[in-house]
């Protein structure tokens, strides 16, 4: 396995977890104060510092301290497209259910 596929892995996990997509669409309109983030998920500081962490260390965000502060931005708005393809194959895949849902009752 190559460097490359092993960074993808990493990127690609730091995604798989709600709470982090959730964070990344807050940061979908921009530059955002842990302070904001908090409430906005009604998460405690201490989870949402260690799901923060992790999307740093993916290279997804960027952190920029200004004073006590801590402010938060992503760094490649491609990850973005990821989410919303995502999000698209979920949608498709809730239509074909329902589909195939109405499809056998339609047989009963």
């Amino acid at each position: 396995m190559n460097e490359i596929m092993i960074r993808q892995a990493a990127v690609l996990k730091a995604l798989a977890q709600p709470t982090r997509m959730q964070i990344l669409e807050l940061l979908r309109q921009g530059e955002r104060c842990v302070c904001e983030i908090i409430p906005a998920l009604q998460e405690e500081q201490s989870n949402l510092s260690k799901h923060l962490a992790s999307l740093r260390h993916a290279g997804i965000v960027n952190l920029r301290k200004e004073g006590t502060s801590n402010y938060y931005s992503v760094r490649h708005p491609e990850v973005f497209r990821i989410l919303d393809l995502a999000r698209k194959i979920v949608e498709n895949e809730v239509k074909r259910s329902a589909n195939m849902l109405k499809g056998l009752k339609v047989k009963s």
